[in-house]
């Protein structure tokens, strides 16, 4: 067996140093998984799933899953419709024209598909990335026609690996940096995702205008192929083979304790506001991967928990580091192996680009700079708090507040932008792009956070 380009403590090491995408070579090609294509699943899959159906159109807004059509059927089935492309069919596709509408089997969790066959959990074999015991167990299938996609969109936790096995699929990419240019919603609503308002494929940029400003990276990802989506990046993909076959898995990071807290607070105002009976509330707003709404005293629930699981982590990384302070030198070079000097490696790690490891480039360049002195920080790391006092943590919260107020004041008088008008109605869909965009969840979730410390101090 031909050896690897990374071994298993390299290719985490560069994950876990990667701050932009990138693309993996020949670190699958032994995996059983590689034969997962359409035909062999229609084999082992014999229970129906549900697919997505859109249009193969290219609108200057994006299609949510709230406005798709849906269907249950077999993989065998999904195959015969897209080898019959004139021919009329019977069956949950006679619905359906292939060369008019695309169809995803998306986001299906590969430890209930084959819950009666565990043994192909190993043909996923993401320990090679470092990662011991990680397989199809802790992965996602995704299943596609031509023009398939995912709205843009970033995960609120963790890192990306994705496998690509059968057929091509594009990948739009833009970082942390660009959240205000892409126009981030909630609505529809689904836990961890953040949409954006734009369809990056066609824009309308008079709705838009700082889309102008995004930082679009674009890479076709091949079969074999593994790309590495950094925390926070925003992507947008879509099937350009007419079937593509891939499996994904998200990657657990330490910030995601202060993310759940984020979430929990995100869940617990949509809720309350799109549950109340309102002429404004008509709308589909809850994403169809969602079991459904859960109650206010639920989400209050679940937002204390999420605030005491993160508090507990923090104190329990306190403690750590204050038990290895108290150590003797000799004996801090002996546990170099946990971690603590290996840190301090890491950080002059040159990430080794080259025929076994290609960096996702910048598509082209966007028309003007960011600008950097108003942008929020996306995924600040409330670890920064601790080393400042409450008041201080407070001040740069509200200080941070203020200056996003001033960039979208800002934004709203530059030329260009559409808006103008006075007493222009504000719905409840409106309220909420304010009250829970990104960069005032991050700022609550500090303050809460912050307010806790004070509490427990």
């Amino acid at each position: 067996m031909a050896s690897k380009p990374f071994t298993p403590e390299e290719a985490r090491r560069i994950v876990q140093c990667l701050q932009t995408p990138a693309v993996f070579l020949n670190m699958s090609t032994d995996w059983p998984a590689l034969h997962w294509t359409v035909e062999h699943l229609s084999t082992c899959l014999t229970e129906r799933l549900r697919f997505r159906i859109g249009k193969r159109t290219e609108d200057m807004a994006p299609l949510f899953e709230t406005e798709c059509s849906y269907i249950e059927a077999t993989i065998k089935e999904f195959l015969s419709w897209t080898a019959n492309e004139d021919e009329s069919l019977v069956g949950p596709f006679s619905d359906y024209h292939c060369k008019e509408l695309w169809a995803y089997a998306d986001y299906k969790y590969i430890t209930q598909l084959f819950q009666d066959k565990p043994a192909m959990f190993q043909d996923v074999v993401w320990s090679d990335f470092g990662f011991p015991g990680r397989d199809g167990r802790d992965s996602t299938l995704w299943i596609g026609t031509q023009g398939a996609n995912t709205p843009c969109h970033l995960d609120s936790y963790g890192c990306n690996l994705v496998f690509q096995i059968q057929g091509r699929k594009r990948w739009h990419l833009f970082p942390p940096d660009d959240t205000h240019c892409l126009y981030p919603t909630r609505i529809p609503y689904e836990e961890s995702s953040v949409f954006s308002q734009v369809s990056v494929v066609q824009p309308d940029l008079k709705t838009f205008p700082a889309f102008r400003r995004a930082r679009v990276h674009t890479v076709t990802l091949q079969p074999g192929q593994v790309l590495f989506v950094p925390r926070h990046w925003w992507h947008y993909v879509e099937s350009v083979d007419p079937v593509t076959v891939s499996v994904n898995s998200w990657i657990e990071m330490d910030m995601d304790d202060e993310a759940r807290v984020g979430e929990a607070l995100t869940k617990t105002i949509v809720c309350a506001l799109k549950s109340a009976p309102s002429l404004d509330n008509n709308d589909h707003w809850l994403n169809p991967t969602e079991d459904g709404v859960s109650s206010h005293d639920e989400n209050m629930q679940y937002l204390n928990l999420a605030v005491k699981a993160c508090m507990d982590k923090r104190r329990d990384d306190t403690v750590g580091m204050l038990s290895l302070a108290d150590q003797p030198r000799a004996e801090l070079r002996k546990r170099d192996s946990s971690g603590l000097l290996k840190t301090l490696a890491s950080l002059t790690f040159v990430v080794p680009f080259g025929p076994h490891l290609i960096p996702v480039n910048l598509a082209h360049k966007p028309n003007c700079t960011c600008p950097k002195d108003l942008s929020m920080p996306v995924n600040c790391d409330l670890s920064q708090c601790q080393s400042t006092s409450q008041d201080e943590d407070e001040s740069t919260s509200v200080n941070e507040l203020q200056r996003w107020g001033q960039r979208a004041h800002q934004e709203e008088e530059s030329p260009g932008t559409s808006g103008g008008g006075a007493g222009l109605h504000i719905s409840t869909n409106d309220m909420l792009q304010f009250l829970i965009h990104p960069d005032v969840i991050t700022l609550v979730t500090r303050l809460i956070m912050c307010r806790q410390r004070e509490l427990h101090s």
